[in-house]
C-alpha cells in the first residue's frame, strides 16, 4: 500500500470475478472496496493506492503472487495478524484446483526425498512384501530391487516399511540424484510396519510431513516409487477413503486409500500432497485375484503414525504405547438396535481382558465407549490409535454408555505387553496381495 503496488489478474475471466478473483479476494483482506471494473474481462481497480503495474500469466501464478504480496504485507506489518483468517476458503480452493493440472512444483519438492532400497546378496529366503518384489536372474551377481523409502533427515534417516527389509542384512540405498550408499537398519516398529534406515551422505533432501488430520477424500495425491526398478516414477489419483483398516497387516492400522498407480516396488515410498508434503507411507495394494496387478486400491500409512513413531524411532528408543485391555468392535447402527443400545455412534467393547486396566476399572462388555479424554470416540481403529498414545501411568478419564446411563471411568493406562493385541478383525477381511489375511 504504501509503495503503490498494481496488481492486474489478468487473462483468465476468473481472475478478475468480482467474488472470488484474485483481486476481490485481496481487497477484502486489505478491507478495501471496488471502485470500477475495467475492460473485456471486467478487471477490478481497487481503491485509489494503485500507481504500478504487475501482471501475472496465469491463473495459478496469479494466485501465487496475490497470496506472497499478503504474506509480504503481513511480515511488514502492513496487514493485520488475523488476515490470514479472513481469507476465503473458496479462493483458497479454486487456487488449490487450479495448480491440479500441472503437478511439476510438488514433484520437484517431494521426489529428491524418495529413494530405491536393494540388496546384491542374496535373499532367497525373504518372501515377497506386502506390494511384491519377484526376484529374477541370479541373485548373487545382480542388484535386486526391494522397495521404496523416504530421506526423512539432513542426517542420512530414512523411513520405509518393514517388511521391505525384514530378514535383509546386506542394505543399500540409490539416491534420486544417482548416488548409491550402503545402509543399515536403525530402528523398526513391526506393529505399524515402519522401519528406519541409515545412510551416510552430504546434501540430502528430507521429506516434509504433512497433516494427514486434514486429508479429504477425493483429494488430489501423488505417489513417488520405484515399480518394477524401472527407476523414480511418479502416478496421480485421489484419495479415495480414509480410515481403512481390519486386513490385518499391521497393528495398527489407520490407511489412506488412494486410486494412484502403486505397483511392485513402491512399497515404503511417497504419498504426498500437491503441496510435495509427505502424507503417507505407500504400503498395500488389494488384489482380489492374488495376480499382483494394481486394480486401483492402493494404501498407505498416514503421517499420523509416523508422527507418533518416528521421534522415537530417531531418538533410537523403544516405542511404548499404552494398554487398556479391551477389545474393541465397531459399533453399526444394525448392531446398536440389535443391542438396543439407544446410541448408533461410539465403540462397542467385545470383551474385557482379565486382570486388565479396563477389567480394573469396572469397564464390561457391552459398555459403549463415548470419549477418551475429552476426544469423541466414533471408530474401533480410532480407539486403537489414542489407546496407544496413551501414557502408562497417567490416569484418562473414559465417558461410557452403559444399560443407558452414561458413566466416567478414570483409569491407569499401563505400557502394552509384548505381543498383546487389543483388536480382533470385525469382518473377513479381503485379500491384501502378498499378505496371508486368513488370520486376525
Amino acid at each position: 500500500m504504501q509503495s503503490g503496488m498494481h496488481l492486474v489478474g489478468y487473462h483468465l475471466p476468473l481472475d478478475a470475478h468480482e467474488m472470488v478473483g484474485n483481486n476481490a479476494e485481496l481487497a477484502r483482506v486489505l478491507g478495501l472496496t471496488i471502485e470500477s471494473r475495467h475492460g473485456e474481462y471486467g478487471l477490478l481497480h481497487v481503491g485509489e493506492i494503485i500507481s504500478g503495474a504487475m501482471l501475472a500469466a496465469d491463473f495459478a501464478q496469479t494466485a501465487t503472487v496475490i497470496m506472497g504480496v499478503a504474506l509480504g504485507l503481513k511480515a511488514a506489518g502492513i496487514l493485520p495478524d488475523d488476515a490470514s483468517q479472513k481469507v476465503d476458503p473458496l479462493f483458497l480452493e479454486l487456487s488449490a484446483i487450479s495448480r491440479q493440472s500441472d503437478f511439476s512444483g510438488a514433484v520437484e519438492r517431494a521426489a529428491p526425498s524418495v529413494v530405491n532400497i536393494f540388496t546384491r546378496k542374496s535373499a532367497a529366503a525373504h518372501s515377497s512384501d506386502a506390494i511384491g518384489v519377484n526376484w529374477d536372474g541370479d541373485p548373487e551377481t545382480h542388484m535386486k530391487a526391494l522397495g521404496s523409502g523416504v530421506i526423512v533427515s539432513e542426517h542420512g534417516d530414512i523411513l520405509t516399511n518393514y517388511h521391505v527389509v525384514d530378514g535383509i542384512s546386506n542394505l543399500s540405498v540409490a539416491l534420486a540424484d544417482g548416488r548409491t550408499f550402503e545402509a543399515k537398519l536403525r530402528g523398526k516398529d513391526v506393529e505399524t510396519d515402519l522401519a528406519l534406515l541409515q545412510v551416510k551422505a552430504e546434501g540430502l533432501t528430507a521429506a516434509v510431513l504433512g497433516d494427514a488430520s486434514k486429508l479429504k477424500v477425493g483429494q488430489t495425491v501423488l505417489a513417488i516409487g520405484n515399480p518394477f526398478d524401472v527407476g523414480q516414477t511418479v502416478t496421480a489419483g485421489i484419495i479415495s477413503a480414509l480410515g481403512r483398516h481390519g486386513f490385518g497387516l499391521n497393528s495398527y492400522e489407520d490407511f489412506i486409500q488412494t486410486d494412484a498407480a502403486i505397483n511392485q516396488g513402491n512399497s515404503g515410498g511417497a504419498l504426498i500432497n500437491l503441496q510435495g508434503e509427505l502424507i503417507g507411507i505407500n504400503s498395500a495394494i488389494f488384489s482380489p485375484d492374488r495376480t499382483e496387478a494394481f486394480v486401483g486400491i492402493g494404501f498407505a500409512i498416514p503421517s499420523s503414525i509416523i508422527n507418533n513413531v518416528l521421534p522415537a524411532l530417531l531418538a533410537g528408543r523403544n516405542i511404548e504405547r499404552g494398554y487398556l485391555g479391551l477389545v474393541p468392535r465397531q459399533l453399526s447402527q444394525e448392531l446398536a438396535q440389535d443391542l438396543s443400545l439407544g446410541v448408533s455412534s461410539g465403540v462397542l467393547i467385545k470383551r474385557v481382558l482379565p486382570n486388565s486396566p479396563a477389567a480394573h476399572a469396572d469397564l464390561r462388555s457391552f459398555d459403549v465407549i463415548l470419549e477418551v479424554s475429552g476426544t469423541p470416540v466414533r471408530r474401533a481403529n480410532q480407539l486403537l490409535q489414542i489407546i496407544a498414545r496413551l501414557k502408562p501411568g497417567t490416569p484418562v478419564e473414559v465417558k461410557i454408555l452403559r444399560s443407558g446411563r452414561v458413566l466416567t471411568k478414570r483409569i491407569l493406562p499401563t505400557k502394552r505387553p509384548r505381543g498383546s493385541l487389543e483388536k480382533e478383525a470385525l469382518v473377513p477381511p479381503p485379500t491384501i496381495e502378498g499378505v496371508d489375511m486368513s488370520g486376525s
